[in-house]
């Protein structure tokens, strides 16, 4: 827990897509964080984050943290995958709090071992579950409270993309030690929002395909989660789907709930725009609302428009800088994330192994 007062210090170790994109703009705008260093040690990258974020130190490497940890309050990891591990490590062995982007690690025991240190030393350990806070899924969540859906049945949540070229780099490698692949990548999210909408999952069946030429890592996967209060989940993640399906199709007892496109926050961010508090940021047009209905195709107009609730990626470093200075719990777990990354090796050993495999409790 930290005093009130200055804003807390926040170093980001890596300025890739997820650090430059996603971290650094939501810790600048969220109020009581600022951004102190920056952790790179590609000098065109360095440059760039000079000029974004004025007065911001730069370091090459994250053992320059540890010798001025008593500088610093927080350390958010957005380097690559196999990374996460040694570095949070570090970080809670140097007396520091812990963001680190998804996934935590590549095996749940060691995202446990990880939760285990930072209670050890008292310190606040975070994983960056951001789609938590996509409009579609907080419009879903309203809906699965207010009853409207009735009881549950099936939720399907696909993050499909057209991208029949490679682009190569760590996350289409074949490597095991890369962490790379579609299903610890998108398969984070999908897995994460199924667990927090649904709860503990019992068992899991699972296809990974590696389709395109020349790719390593699978880039066409399918996971099916059987929850333990009887919901089914289909989730669909892939790099290689021409004709892309609805991001939503929940059928419940009552009513059935379907919405089509991406939540825009992540364009808004690629193009350089930053959270405002004028109202607009993570809305979307009327046309991209969802249907809610029951015997009827919202593609012919049936079921009633349900207007999209704003996305709010900025309220996990929001809820960030609540845990730090008042002791709140954080917005996400480590645990949390080590029991998608439960459901995710047994995800992989299905799709390896071509059976379901049943998920511990």
């Amino acid at each position: 827990m930290t005093g009130t007062g200055t804003p807390l210090r926040v170093a980001l170790v890596g300025y890739g897509l997820a650090g430059s994109v996603f971290h650094a703009p939501l810790i600048a705008a969220a109020e009581g964080l600022a951004l102190d260093t920056v952790v790179t040690s590609n000098p065109e990258r360095q440059q760039q984050a000079r000029d974004a974020y004025p007065g911001v130190r730069v370091a090459v490497s994250p053992d320059e943290l540890w010798k001025r940890a008593g500088e610093l309050d927080l350390v958010v990891i957005a380097s690559p995958n196999k990374t996460h591990v040694p570095i949070a490590a570090a970080a809670l062995e140097a007396g520091l709090s812990v963001v680190v982007d998804k996934p935590i690690a590549g095996a749940a025991a060691e995202a446990r071992e990880l939760a285990a240190l930072a209670e050890e030393r008292g310190l606040l350990l975070s994983v960056f579950q951001n789609r938590r806070w996509d409009n579609d899924f907080l419009t879903l969540q309203k809906l699965i409270a207010d009853g409207e859906l009735g009881d549950v049945l099936r939720f399907e949540s696909r993050f499909e993309r057209w991208r029949p070229q490679l682009k190569g780099g760590w996350r289409e490698s074949g490597d095991p030690q890369e962490i790379g692949g579609l299903l610890y990548d998108l398969g984070s999210h999908v897995v994460d929002q199924a667990l927090t909408l649904f709860g503990p999952v019992a068992l899991v069946y699972a296809e990974a395909d590696v389709r395109r030429p020349g790719a390593e890592a699978d880039d066409d996967t399918f996971i099916a989660l059987t929850h333990v209060n009887g919901v089914r989940s289909h989730l669909y993640v892939s790099a290689v789907t021409a004709q892309l399906g609805p991001r939503f199709r929940v059928l419940g007892s009552k009513a059935g709930y379907v919405k089509h496109g991406l939540d825009p926050q992540e364009s808004a961010l690629r193009e350089g725009e930053l959270p405002s508090a004028d109202g607009a940021w993570g809305t979307e047009p009327e046309s991209l609302w969802g249907r809610v209905g029951a015997g009827e195709s919202p593609l012919t107009g049936g079921g009633r428009p349900v207007p999209t609730l704003p996305g709010d990626y900025p309220a996990y470093y929001t809820g960030i800088a609540a845990a730090l200075r008042d002791g709140t719990p954080p917005p996400v777990t480590a645990l949390e994330a080590a029991a998608a990354l439960d459901v995710l090796e047994a995800a992989r050993r299905s799709a390896d192994e071509g059976v379901a495999v049943e998920v511990s409790a």
